[in-house]
Protein backbone atom coordinates (compact mmCIF):
# COMPACT_ATOMS: atom_id res chain seq x y z
CA UNK A 1 0.00 0.00 0.00
CA UNK A 2 1.01 3.65 -0.22
CA UNK A 3 2.59 4.46 3.13
CA UNK A 4 4.96 7.21 1.95
CA UNK A 5 4.20 10.37 0.03
CA UNK A 6 5.90 13.71 -0.58
CA UNK A 7 4.93 17.27 -1.26
CA UNK A 8 6.50 20.67 -1.74
CA UNK A 9 6.35 22.83 1.36
CA UNK A 10 6.09 26.52 2.02
CA UNK A 11 8.52 28.32 4.32
CA UNK A 12 5.86 28.34 7.03
CA UNK A 13 5.30 24.59 6.68
CA UNK A 14 9.05 23.93 6.68
CA UNK A 15 9.44 25.83 9.95
CA UNK A 16 6.54 23.91 11.48
CA UNK A 17 7.81 20.52 10.36
CA UNK A 18 11.31 21.45 11.55
CA UNK A 19 9.96 21.42 15.11
CA UNK A 20 9.07 17.73 14.76
CA UNK A 21 11.76 16.77 12.23
CA UNK A 22 12.46 13.47 13.99
CA UNK A 23 8.99 12.36 12.89
CA UNK A 24 9.44 13.41 9.24
CA UNK A 25 10.98 10.80 6.94
CA UNK A 26 12.89 13.48 5.01
CA UNK A 27 12.74 17.26 5.26
CA UNK A 28 14.37 19.99 3.17
CA UNK A 29 13.46 23.61 2.61
CA UNK A 30 11.78 22.61 -0.66
CA UNK A 31 9.84 19.46 0.18
CA UNK A 32 8.96 16.88 2.81
CA UNK A 33 8.49 13.12 2.68
CA UNK A 34 6.00 11.64 5.12
CA UNK A 35 5.97 8.10 6.48
CA UNK A 36 2.59 6.74 7.51
CA UNK A 37 3.71 4.79 10.54
CA UNK A 38 4.98 7.99 12.18
CA UNK A 39 1.31 9.03 12.49
CA UNK A 40 2.04 12.68 11.80
CA UNK A 41 -0.52 15.47 11.85
CA UNK A 42 -0.64 16.58 8.23
CA UNK A 43 -2.75 19.02 6.19
CA UNK A 44 -5.90 17.81 4.45
CA UNK A 45 -8.62 19.69 2.59
CA UNK A 46 -12.28 19.35 3.55
CA UNK A 47 -15.55 21.22 3.09
CA UNK A 48 -16.74 23.10 6.19
CA UNK A 49 -20.34 23.66 7.30
CA UNK A 50 -20.66 26.61 4.92
CA UNK A 51 -19.46 24.52 1.98
CA UNK A 52 -16.11 26.31 1.78
CA UNK A 53 -12.92 24.29 1.39
CA UNK A 54 -10.63 24.60 4.40
CA UNK A 55 -7.19 23.23 5.25
CA UNK A 56 -6.78 21.55 8.62
CA UNK A 57 -4.15 19.29 10.20
CA UNK A 58 -5.33 15.80 11.11
CA UNK A 59 -3.43 12.66 12.05
CA UNK A 60 -2.63 10.26 9.22
CA UNK A 61 -3.91 6.85 10.34
CA UNK A 62 -7.67 6.55 10.65
CA UNK A 63 -9.21 5.76 14.03
CA UNK A 64 -12.91 4.82 14.32
CA UNK A 65 -15.18 6.80 16.63
CA UNK A 66 -15.11 4.28 19.47
CA UNK A 67 -11.39 4.97 20.07
CA UNK A 68 -11.28 7.54 22.88
CA UNK A 69 -7.79 7.49 24.41
CA UNK A 70 -4.16 7.32 23.31
CA UNK A 71 -3.89 3.91 24.96
CA UNK A 72 -6.85 2.62 22.94
CA UNK A 73 -5.31 4.07 19.76
CA UNK A 74 -2.01 2.29 20.44
CA UNK A 75 -3.78 -1.03 21.05
CA UNK A 76 -5.88 -0.55 17.92
CA UNK A 77 -2.81 0.08 15.74
CA UNK A 78 -0.20 -2.19 17.31
CA UNK A 79 -2.32 -5.05 18.61
CA UNK A 80 -2.53 -6.41 22.14
CA UNK A 81 -2.71 -9.58 24.20
CA UNK A 82 -6.28 -10.43 25.17
CA UNK A 83 -6.80 -10.64 28.92
CA UNK A 84 -9.60 -13.17 28.40
CA UNK A 85 -7.95 -15.61 25.99
CA UNK A 86 -4.26 -14.80 26.35
CA UNK A 87 -4.04 -14.70 22.57
CA UNK A 88 -2.58 -11.89 20.52
CA UNK A 89 -5.15 -9.64 18.86
CA UNK A 90 -3.73 -8.21 15.65
CA UNK A 91 -3.76 -4.45 15.15
CA UNK A 92 -5.21 -2.53 12.21
CA UNK A 93 -3.30 -0.62 9.55
CA UNK A 94 -5.62 2.19 8.44
CA UNK A 95 -3.27 4.54 6.59
CA UNK A 96 -5.16 3.55 3.43
CA UNK A 97 -8.45 1.82 2.75
CA UNK A 98 -9.42 -0.58 -0.03
CA UNK A 99 -11.90 1.37 -2.14
CA UNK A 100 -13.94 -1.71 -3.06
CA UNK A 101 -14.59 -2.38 0.64
CA UNK A 102 -15.39 1.13 1.84
CA UNK A 103 -19.01 0.18 2.64
CA UNK A 104 -18.07 -3.03 4.41
CA UNK A 105 -15.52 -1.86 6.96
CA UNK A 106 -15.07 0.71 9.73
CA UNK A 107 -14.71 3.50 7.17
CA UNK A 108 -18.42 3.35 6.38
CA UNK A 109 -19.16 5.75 9.22
CA UNK A 110 -17.07 8.42 7.45
CA UNK A 111 -18.59 8.25 3.97
CA UNK A 112 -20.03 11.73 4.53
CA UNK A 113 -16.77 13.20 5.85
CA UNK A 114 -14.63 13.07 2.76
CA UNK A 115 -11.35 14.93 2.32
CA UNK A 116 -8.50 15.45 -0.10
CA UNK A 117 -4.89 14.64 0.74
CA UNK A 118 -2.59 16.95 -1.18
CA UNK A 119 0.62 15.45 -2.59
CA UNK A 120 3.17 15.95 -5.35
CA UNK A 121 4.50 12.39 -5.56
CA UNK A 122 4.48 9.08 -3.70
CA UNK A 123 6.71 6.04 -3.22
CA UNK A 124 6.27 2.32 -3.65
CA UNK A 125 8.49 -0.76 -3.43
CA UNK A 126 8.93 -3.57 -5.94
CA UNK A 127 9.51 -7.06 -4.50
CA UNK A 128 11.96 -9.11 -6.58
CA UNK A 129 13.10 -12.73 -6.12
CA UNK A 130 16.81 -12.54 -6.88
CA UNK A 131 19.25 -15.37 -7.54
CA UNK A 132 21.88 -15.88 -4.85
CA UNK A 133 25.53 -16.84 -5.19
CA UNK A 134 24.53 -20.51 -5.12
CA UNK A 135 22.49 -20.02 -8.27
CA UNK A 136 19.21 -20.56 -6.44
CA UNK A 137 16.42 -18.09 -5.78
CA UNK A 138 16.74 -16.34 -2.44
CA UNK A 139 13.90 -17.10 -0.03
CA UNK A 140 13.22 -13.47 0.86
CA UNK A 141 12.46 -11.02 -1.95
CA UNK A 142 14.51 -7.83 -2.10
CA UNK A 143 12.62 -4.54 -2.09
CA UNK A 144 13.46 -1.74 -4.51
CA UNK A 145 11.98 1.75 -3.98
CA UNK A 146 10.41 3.83 -6.74
CA UNK A 147 9.53 7.50 -6.90
CA UNK A 148 6.14 7.86 -8.59
CA UNK A 149 5.13 11.14 -10.20
CA UNK A 150 2.35 12.38 -12.42
CA UNK A 151 3.45 13.99 -15.66
CA UNK A 152 1.14 16.96 -15.12
CA UNK A 153 2.44 19.46 -12.54
CA UNK A 154 0.90 19.28 -9.09
CA UNK A 155 -0.41 19.57 -6.55
CA UNK A 156 -2.45 16.39 -6.84
CA UNK A 157 -5.05 14.87 -4.56
CA UNK A 158 -5.72 11.47 -3.01
CA UNK A 159 -9.37 10.67 -2.28
CA UNK A 160 -9.57 10.57 1.51
CA UNK A 161 -11.94 10.09 4.43
CA UNK A 162 -11.63 11.61 7.88
CA UNK A 163 -13.23 10.93 11.23
CA UNK A 164 -14.47 14.12 12.85
CA UNK A 165 -14.49 12.57 16.33
CA UNK A 166 -10.91 11.25 16.33
CA UNK A 167 -9.40 13.87 13.97
CA UNK A 168 -7.73 11.23 11.83
CA UNK A 169 -7.68 10.55 8.10
CA UNK A 170 -6.97 7.87 5.51
CA UNK A 171 -7.05 7.69 1.72
CA UNK A 172 -8.29 5.23 -0.87
CA UNK A 173 -6.39 2.68 -2.92
CA UNK A 174 -7.71 1.18 -6.12
CA UNK A 175 -6.62 -1.55 -8.51
CA UNK A 176 -3.16 -0.87 -9.93
CA UNK A 177 -2.69 0.20 -13.55
CA UNK A 178 -0.21 -1.66 -15.77
CA UNK A 179 2.81 0.28 -14.50
CA UNK A 180 1.90 0.05 -10.84
CA UNK A 181 1.24 -3.69 -11.14
CA UNK A 182 4.92 -4.09 -12.05
CA UNK A 183 6.13 -1.85 -9.23
CA UNK A 184 3.69 -2.70 -6.44
CA UNK A 185 3.72 -6.36 -7.39
CA UNK A 186 3.10 -7.58 -3.83
CA UNK A 187 -0.41 -6.09 -3.57
CA UNK A 188 -1.10 -4.65 -7.06
CA UNK A 189 -2.75 -1.54 -5.62
CA UNK A 190 -2.25 2.18 -6.12
CA UNK A 191 -3.66 5.32 -4.49
CA UNK A 192 -6.85 6.81 -5.86
CA UNK A 193 -5.81 10.11 -7.45
CA UNK A 194 -8.62 12.46 -8.46
CA UNK A 195 -7.75 14.72 -11.43
CA UNK A 196 -9.46 17.80 -12.83
CA UNK A 197 -12.92 18.46 -11.39
CA UNK A 198 -13.15 14.99 -9.85
CA UNK A 199 -11.40 16.17 -6.70
CA UNK A 200 -14.02 18.92 -6.39
CA UNK A 201 -16.79 16.35 -6.90
CA UNK A 202 -15.34 14.27 -4.06
CA UNK A 203 -15.97 17.13 -1.62
CA UNK A 204 -19.48 17.82 -2.91
CA UNK A 205 -22.23 17.26 -0.31
CA UNK A 206 -24.91 14.64 -0.85
CA UNK A 207 -22.96 12.22 -3.00
CA UNK A 208 -24.68 8.87 -3.37
CA UNK A 209 -22.94 5.70 -2.28
CA UNK A 210 -22.61 4.74 -5.96
CA UNK A 211 -20.91 8.08 -6.70
CA UNK A 212 -18.54 7.58 -3.79
CA UNK A 213 -17.71 4.08 -4.98
CA UNK A 214 -17.10 5.26 -8.55
CA UNK A 215 -14.80 8.08 -7.48
CA UNK A 216 -12.88 6.05 -4.90
CA UNK A 217 -12.19 3.39 -7.55
CA UNK A 218 -10.87 5.88 -10.12
CA UNK A 219 -7.65 4.60 -11.71
CA UNK A 220 -5.05 6.98 -13.12
CA UNK A 221 -3.74 5.75 -16.48
CA UNK A 222 -0.16 4.52 -16.85
CA UNK A 223 0.47 7.07 -19.62
CA UNK A 224 -0.09 9.86 -17.10
CA UNK A 225 2.57 8.63 -14.68
CA UNK A 226 6.30 8.11 -14.53
CA UNK A 227 8.48 6.07 -12.17
CA UNK A 228 12.13 6.42 -11.14
CA UNK A 229 14.08 3.70 -9.28
CA UNK A 230 15.85 5.06 -6.19
CA UNK A 231 18.66 4.01 -3.90
CA UNK A 232 17.47 1.73 -1.12
CA UNK A 233 18.61 4.28 1.47
CA UNK A 234 17.09 7.21 -0.43
CA UNK A 235 15.53 8.73 2.68
CA UNK A 236 18.97 9.23 4.23
CA UNK A 237 20.49 10.92 1.17
CA UNK A 238 20.79 14.67 0.61
CA UNK A 239 19.12 14.10 -2.76
CA UNK A 240 16.61 11.31 -2.11
CA UNK A 241 15.45 11.37 -5.74
CA UNK A 242 18.79 10.41 -7.27
CA UNK A 243 18.04 7.69 -9.84
CA UNK A 244 19.81 4.33 -9.83
CA UNK A 245 19.80 1.30 -12.13
CA UNK A 246 19.48 -2.24 -10.71
CA UNK A 247 20.45 -5.47 -12.42
CA UNK A 248 17.93 -8.27 -12.42
CA UNK A 249 14.97 -5.96 -11.72
CA UNK A 250 12.07 -6.05 -14.20
CA UNK A 251 11.77 -3.05 -16.49
CA UNK A 252 8.89 -0.69 -15.74
CA UNK A 253 6.64 -0.04 -18.73
CA UNK A 254 5.32 3.51 -18.72
CA UNK A 255 3.31 3.62 -21.93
Amino acid sequence: MCYYYGRKVTREEYNRFKEVEEKIAHLSQDFAIFKGFDYNHLPILRANAEGMVERVDLQWGYLPSYIRTKEEATRFRNGYKSEKTGKWVKGYTTLNFVSEQVQERMFKESLETRCLVEFDWFYEWMHVQLVGKSGKLLKTPEKFPYWIELKEPGPHYFAGLYNKFTNTFTFATTEANSMMKIIHNSKERMPTILPGDLHKDWLSPGLSVDDIMDLSNYQTATAQMKATPLHKDFLKRDNPHEAVMYEGVPAVVTA
